[in-house]
């Protein structure tokens, strides 16, 4: 219970840096390159489409609470998220970061996020996988929280827009489509 507490501690700061970091995404000109007026215009316009979800539809139980808590493979490691439709971003704690081979630079955390404990930076980075059973996302974006800031990670909207649907049937149960 009291890392699920933490967790959502960490919901306000995901929610409120959540639209930040996806339109961040925006397709741009590399570095020390010049875009013209149309380039940039087109770039705004049609951001590059992020590839499709593959696998088969997978179906998720409630635990205790109502919670739907489950492993994902984040770049090749396993990892245990939180499933939050109110998180605008997936949100990986310091340690799960770790855990799947980020390890941000004190520099890198340049995001402003309003918690229950106050204001903090967290540290854009996009996921090059996340894998549950048979669903595959790539490119996801993501923040990662400084260290001790949140307990737990949690599967945000940058994940669960990218599927065809999601819905919870019977009050028990969660189907991720991809």
């Amino acid at each position: 219970m009291q890392a699920i507490l933490k967790a959502a501690g960490g919901l306000i700061a995901v929610a409120v840096a959540g639209a930040y970091v996806l339109s961040e995404r925006v397709a741009r000109p590399s570095q020390g390159a010049t875009a013209t007026a149309t380039q940039q215009r087109a770039a705004v316009a049609a951001p590059a489409a992020p590839p499709k979800p593959t696998g088969a539809t997978v179906v998720l139980k409630a635990g205790r609470g109502g919670h739907y808590e489950a492993g994902f493979d984040v770049n090749g490691r396993r990892i245990s998220m939180l499933v939050d439709t109110g998180a605008s971003v997936v949100a990986l704690s310091h340690e799960d970061a770790l855990k799947v081979g980020l390890t941000p630079f004190p520099s890198d955390y340049t995001i402003p996020m309003s918690t229950a404990n106050g204001v903090i930076k967290a540290a854009r980075k996009t996921l090059s996988e996340v894998r549950i059973d048979s669903i595959v996302v790539r490119d996801v974006a993501a923040v990662v929280m400084p260290p001790g800031a949140m307990q737990g990670s949690l599967l945000g909207m940058s994940f669960l827009q990218r599927l065809s649907g999601f819905e919870i049937v019977g009050g028990d149960r969660l189907y991720l489509k991809p």
